[in-house]
């Protein structure tokens, strides 16, 4: 079973009578994406600031490694990246020479950060343009630079706020691609706050919904589906034929909810992804197979469901 990493327990940040935070129950696991989402004002700002021992909690508990980020604050520095929405580095410095700064911070030997430095750069991609001065970055650019200065310290846990904000799709893609293998690769847990639905859900194994500093929805996109009033994907089989005993093995396939006939379409709810089931099933059966239409309920639609009206 993979280790928690970072933990909360009933967690409230109060501001006289109002709970920006109120009674939060969270959990990061080893390796894990995790999604934060909700409106602005929902408590994630606050939540992030608790978990980095900026802010202290009204009451609750939170952990950080193991640690109590009001009372540790140094130790969880250590151990946990964060790469804030907007980047700030000293315009007049290179890349090279800004990561350096970090490093002298942190306290790690110049004749090892050195080298750490150009593999870091290299990887981001920002190699050959180390010596650049960064006020000359693009925003895309300075991205890629906070990364490598978020990976310098070789940390356990990266929190990411609105990482892709301001990116070109370009950049984007690459960012997402980052993500997923820092944590598939190197194992490293990821906190990822946004607003870009449908990015987070490309890399995010698990995701949780703020809303008024509360936890309303948290689970995998598919087990979000299942708590809201229609199952995740649908499906629109054009068939010539087809009789009873089709319907009945499509209605057993595991996750499909619903199965209804309708002229020439058979149309199949699911609480999970079952086209390549239903197509196989279909064929199987010699039941000649015109086209077929899926629909995958996104998690942007699930949010946008769930908070109707509401400001983002």
């Amino acid at each position: 079973m993979s280790e928690v990493l970072v933990q909360t327990e009933r967690l409230v940040k109060a501001y006289g009578s109002f709970r920006a935070v109120d009674g939060l129950d969270l959990r990061l696991n080893e390796g894990e994406v995790y999604g934060f989402l909700g409106p602005n004002g929902s408590g994630k700002s606050t939540t992030i600031l608790m978990m980095l021992g900026l802010t202290e909690p009204t009451s609750g508990i939170v952990r950080v490694l193991g640690h109590d980020p009001a009372r540790e604050p140094i130790s969880v520095k250590r151990q946990v990246g964060y790469l804030p929405e907007s980047v700030g580095f000293y315009p007049d410095l290179s890349g090279k020479e800004n990561l350096m700064y970090t490093a002298d911070l942190n306290k790690i030997r110049r004749s090892e950060a050195s080298t750490r430095i150009d593999e870091l750069l290299d990887m981001v991609e920002l190699g050959p343009a180390r010596d650049q001065v960064v006020g000359h970055y693009s925003r895309g650019m300075r991205q890629r630079l906070g990364l490598a200065d978020v990976l310098l310290k070789r940390p356990k846990v990266i929190i990411l706020d609105d990482p892709t904000l301001g990116l070109d799709p370009t950049g984007i893609q690459w960012l997402l691609q980052m993500i997923s293998n820092l944590s598939s690769e190197q194992g490293i847990s990821i906190f990822v706050s946004s607003h870009q639905l449908h990015e987070v859900q490309r890399v995010c194994h698990r995701v949780g919904i703020m809303s008024h500093g509360k936890m309303v929805l948290e689970g995998t996109v598919a087990e979000l589906t299942k708590k809201t009033e229609r199952g995740g994907f649908g499906l629109i089989l054009e068939v010539v034929g087809g009789d009873d005993t089709l319907m009945k093995v499509l209605r057993e396939l595991p996750g499909v909810q619903s199965c209804l006939r309708v002229g020439t379409q058979i149309i199949i709810e699911g609480d999970q992804d079952i086209r390549s089931q239903a197509i196989a099933t279909t064929v199987a059966s010699g039941t000649p197979l015109l086209g077929a239409t899926s629909e995958n309920r996104t998690l942007e639609e699930i949010y946008l469901r769930y908070f109707a009206g509401t400001e983002v």
